[in-house]
């Protein structure tokens, strides 16, 4: 039985007041998050609001939830299509049209799929943009979702961290500048050219970031860790292209090949491509470099943050000394001397009172 804040939402959408429905699903589902109708319905409403990139989330959260609601693979194909993501689209309308065997909107849809990757292929000419119909109200999208693909896109609201990328030949490196949030209410998916982070703190606003990226990515190769000053996302590249910005848009679309330096594995990253005008990133860099040494530190996360200072400014002579002192004295000894400690084995030092042990592996 649907409860109160669902029937409400599904009133709001049905009066075409987009944002209040959003919104009362969200509480709903803050009630029961594991209603995959509600993260379905969600995903629609989204769709009206031009919000593609949380349309794909919420229909995947409800393919999870319940793999045979065929809705929320035509939602989810549907979202995918507006952010030009055929290849996925179409693998979710196929399913979908699995599950709804006659229902036309699948074949009608797949059908596109198939126009638009052919053109993306070059084998088809690119066809005239369609005009946008008037008057498309919430109604419509009951008695059809294809209308969805009439929409405008809502006007971005102002982010609550600080993000900012670097780019190697191989990967773009993305920092969400978000302090002490725990691992579990950090949630990060990857798609063919979507990347999607959720930071859900309980008694706070969820942070959504949700950009279209600039190229392509390998999702099987991407990865983040979630740190105690920031959130670090590793984009692998699917092509070895320059991203003159993080987030794909019509003005950029020409990407450049990246030339790699025979020499370049030592290199600082740098940051050229995402810098908005007016921004000095040489101060915010230092910003955060001050953040993380003021950080207060205790234990084992105090030692090694003490190595890792010392190792990242020395040179080869120097962090071959501490490899071979800290490993053959069994963590008792650190020595950045070369010359002392290269022609012999370095025996262990332990704290008055302690005898050392070997590891045993």
């Amino acid at each position: 039985m649907a409860s109160n804040l669902e029937i409400k939402a599904k009133e709001a959408f049905i009066d075409d007041h987009f944002e209040l429905a959003v919104d009362l699903y969200s509480q709903a589902i803050s009630v029961n998050p594991k209603n995959a109708e509600l993260f379905a319905d969600r995903a629609q409403a989204s769709i009206k609001l031009g919000n593609f990139t949380e349309a794909v989330a919420d229909a995947s959260r409800a393919i999870e939830l319940d793999s045979s609601m065929s809705k929320a693979y035509l939602r989810k194909g549907m979202a995918c299509m507006k952010l030009e993501e055929y290849q996925t689209a179409k693998a979710a309308l196929e399913s979908g049209a699995s599950l709804a065997p006659g229902d036309a909107r699948f074949t009608n849809l797949i059908k596109e799929c198939d126009e638009h990757i052919a053109e993306e292929a070059g084998e088809l000419p690119k066809p005239p943009l369609e005009k946008v119909p008037e008057n498309v109200s919430g109604k419509d999208v009951e008695l059809g979702d294809e209308h969805s693909n009439q929409l405008t896109f809502a006007a971005p609201s102002k982010p609550k961290y600080r993000h900012e990328f670097y780019q190697k030949p191989e990967e773009v490196v993305v920092t969400i500048f978000a302090k002490k949030i725990p691992h579990d209410n950090v949630t990060v998916d990857f798609g063919e050219q979507i990347l999607s982070v959720t930071i859900d703190v309980p008694g706070e606003d969820a942070y959504h970031f949700q950009p279209r990226l600039y190229g392509k990515i390998i999702p099987a190769k991407c990865r983040y860790d979630v740190l105690s000053t920031k959130i670090e996302i590793r984009l692998a590249k699917a092509e070895p292209i320059h991203w003159t910005s993080l987030e794909f848009s019509k003005e950029n679309a020409v990407a450049q090949r990246v030339i790699v330096p025979s020499a370049t594995a030592n290199e600082r990253p740098t940051y050229p491509s995402s810098k908005p005008k007016g921004v000095d990133w040489d101060k915010l860099e230092a910003e955060v470099k001050k953040e993380e040494k003021d950080e207060k530190l205790d234990g084992d996360a105090a030692l090694n943050k003490f190595f890792r200072d010392i190792y990242k400014d020395a040179d080869e002579d120097m962090r071959r000394a501490m490899q071979k002192s800290f490993v053959e004295s069994n963590g008792t000894v650190l020595s950045t001397n070369w010359k002392e400690v290269g022609s012999k084995k370095v025996e262990g030092s332990p704290p008055d009172g302690m005898e050392v042990k070997k590891w045993e592996i």
